[in-house]
């Protein structure tokens, strides 16, 4: 069947209803809605797996109008759950080497509906918070699809980093780079992996369930805790993995999910946002330079940060819309995270920078 003809819903678990056009594979798919306001790299996105297990709103008017390409992609495939979008090309500008995204989203079984009034939902979204939703091009009947939609379970409480992680340790780079980094691999985006090798570091990428003993028996120099799916309090095996590493004294950098972790096993606590942060354009402030940064952000939920532990976890960055937390450093142990994401790609260059602090850190250690 054409998908360009055949009509699909979006159901809101509050009983809203959307009607559309199907994009990708006819047929029915579920998760949590979200949005994003990036007005680029939507392969990138979609292959994020930070984003595993939500259906996703993408603000950008035209959406698959300039293809896909093998080198813009952040994993091994897509990852998200469904699209939503307001106007999907199927035809495309950029043709060498590239395919259309409707074509990639057959391959990979993703099913999507277009011709959305994308800014009424997210205003939507915006007032009354994320939820669950679920898309249909095969079943029109609302009452079927919202009772289907009640037995998927909330993002809160739910561990996803296993569904997504590598499946076995290996390696990436130069053996004979200065540095020796394990990486935690709870979804990791590959352009972490490629702005550590560009600085000089020889990459173990460890499983999700890998314990601390497993990390310190392969002797890095430093610790790299990887961004990533659902709720960072489900994550027991991950945050007494993290703590007993940078309790020992292993620099540490995380990042999203990673700065959630390290700020778990640091005795702070982390909550479900209202709607969360998705886009290229979040302005973070770095309250130790002074000088504010134009961010990506991908999370649903945030570090509380607690007065009482200030003589050991410092706030390092601050979100300048909501003022939320988006950095925190370690002060008795070498150690440091942020909420945003700087490796970003496509996105805003300004927090490279902490990829080279890192490095600094790694240097100092092995004095």
């Amino acid at each position: 069947m054409n998908a360009q003809l055949t009509p699909a819903l979006l159901v809101l678990q509050d009983g809203t209803v959307f009607h559309g056009t199907a994009v990708g594979k006819i047929g029915t798919t579920t998760g949590e809605i979200c949005f994003n306001t990036g007005m680029t790299g939507y392969q990138e996105v979609f292959t994020d797996p930070s984003y595993f297990g939500q259906i996703l709103v993408m603000t950008s008017d035209h959406i698959g109008n300039y293809g896909v390409h093998d080198e813009e992609i952040e994993s091994d495939g897509i990852k998200i759950a469904g699209l939503v979008c307001k106007k999907f090309s199927h035809n495309y500008s950029r043709k060498n080497g590239s395919d259309s995204l409707d074509s990639y989203f057959m391959e990979n079984g993703l099913v999507g509906i277009s011709e959305i009034d994308t800014r009424q939902l997210v205003r939507h979204l915006r007032d009354t918070g994320a939820k669950n939703a679920i898309i249909s091009s095969d079943n029109f009947d609302v009452e079927s699809l919202l009772a289907q939609l009640n037995s998927v379970p909330s993002m809160d409480g739910l561990e996803l980093a296993s569904k997504v992680s590598t499946d076995a340790f290996h390696t990436i780079g130069d053996e004979t780079s200065p540095y020796r980094v394990a990486l935690l691999d709870y979804g990791n985006k590959l352009n972490i992996s490629r702005c550590l090798v560009e600085r000089g570091c020889y990459l173990g990428i460890f499983p999700w369930d890998t314990t601390a003993a497993e990390v310190k028996a392969w002797n890095p120099d430093g610790l790299m805790i990887s961004n990533g799916p659902g709720d960072p309090a489900s994550m027991d095996y991950a945050i007494a993995a993290v703590k007993e590493l940078v309790d020992g004294g292993m620099p540490t950098f995380g990042i999203c999910l990673g700065h959630q972790l390290l700020s778990l096993a640091s005795g702070l606590e982390t909550y479900k946002m209202h709607h969360g942060h998705r886009g290229l354009n979040h302005p973070v402030k770095n309250l130790i330079t002074g000088r504010s940064e134009i961010t990506s952000q991908n999370h649903g939920f945030a570090v509380k940060y607690n007065e009482s532990l200030s003589n050991k976890v410092q706030l390092t960055h601050v979100n300048l819309n909501d003022d939320t937390v988006e950095g925190i450093a370690r002060l008795d142990v070498p150690a440091f995270s942020v909420q945003h994401h700087p490796e970003a790609s496509p996105g805003p260059h300004d927090s490279l920078y902490l990829f080279d602090q890192f490095i600094e850190l790694l240097k100092k250690h092995k004095k």
